[in-house]
């Protein structure tokens, strides 16, 4: 397969903050890889540095094999970019939006082009609503239709669901999928990690370093130790006594249930259990899970401050 896209070592320094650190990974052609993190772990300046809206301190980038830095027409002619505050025209129309971002592309003949992206994202029907009018998933759609317009060979997409309904949010994914189709390669960045299994690999970024990078599934699965699922009341109770328990990691709680991994044998899950209900919890049930991307990334988290501590 070809490389779409390669980081090597890349660096961003403001200052004496380093916002994003050696970062190196290669994606493929027609690849949809996931950038997921917490707010200020490099993300967002990592994908800026790619399309040449921000300059690098250290490192390459390559598209399709080329290096390409600030200013270059590569990136312009190769790259589709969707912000997390996409610049649309409330005072225009879906259509004269369109028209706009391809006439900044220098796309000449858009109107087949266009009529095309209204199919693909659903919006043919509302294309005489000005941009003021649109719900905040249709303006997501809009946005994509205007970064796909001078149809580029990669799509940067900046946390491209963020507050965006439910529904929107499977509409846009179904959009997505029916794009990879095309073999165009997308990266993008996102905090919901139900949707970075979704994508072909996921690499987990924090304070500018990146984790890991591979498929979810191989993610899930390097985590060797137990990981358990308690529901119990009262919830805020339990969870205290969990923490307090030094066996015991990755203590999360989710409404009536809490979530933690234990390193030991089996053994010692019917000594934790007794020890909720001695401490006046009720245990309702609790059973053995699989560990999720969130249960990875925590890990990987604190495995880091364990180092730096």
């Amino acid at each position: 397969m070809q490389v779409a896209l390669e980081l090597n070592s890349l660096t961003k320094k403001f200052g004496n903050l380093v916002a994003v650190d050696n970062l190196s990974l290669k994606i493929f052609e027609g690849e949809m890889i996931a950038l997921v993190g917490p707010d200020a772990a490099g993300k967002t300046t990592t994908l800026r540095m790619i399309c040449g809206l921000l300059g690098k301190t250290g490192g390459t980038i390559k598209i399709f094999g080329k290096e390409i830095s600030i200013g270059d027409k590569e990136i312009k002619k190769s790259l589709g970019y969707l912000s997390q505050k996409f610049s649309l025209y409330g005072d225009l129309t879906i259509d004269e939006n369109i028209e706009f971002f391809a006439e900044i592309h220098g796309v000449q003949n858009f109107i087949t082009r266009r009529e095309e992206l209204l199919d693909f994202t659903r919006l043919k029907k509302h294309r005489d609503k000005l941009g003021d009018n649109l719900s905040g998933g249709m303006k997501q759609k809009l946005a994509l239709a205007c970064t796909l317009i001078h149809t580029p060979k990669i799509i940067l997409l900046d946390e491209p669901t963020a507050g965006v309904d439910p529904v929107s949010r499977r509409d846009f994914w179904k959009i997505l999928s029916e794009l990879l189709k095309t073999n165009v390669t997308i990266l993008l960045t996102t905090q919901y990690l139900d949707e970075a299994e979704r994508c072909a690999r996921v690499g987990l970024i924090n304070e500018g370093k990146l984790l890991q990078f591979d498929k979810p599934s191989n993610l899930e699965k390097s985590l060797t130790d137990q990981f358990i699922e308690v529901v119990c009341s009262p919830i805020r109770k339990a969870f205290k006594i969990l923490l307090e328990e030094t066996k015991i990691q990755n203590v999360q709680a989710f409404g009536d249930r809490i979530h933690f991994s234990l390193s030991g044998s089996n053994m010692i899950i019917p000594q934790v259990i007794e020890k909720l209900k001695n401490s006046s919890i009720n245990v309702d049930s609790w059973r053995n899970i699989n560990p999720t991307l969130e249960n990875v990334f925590i890990s990987l988290v604190t495995d880091e401050e364990k180092k730096i501590n």
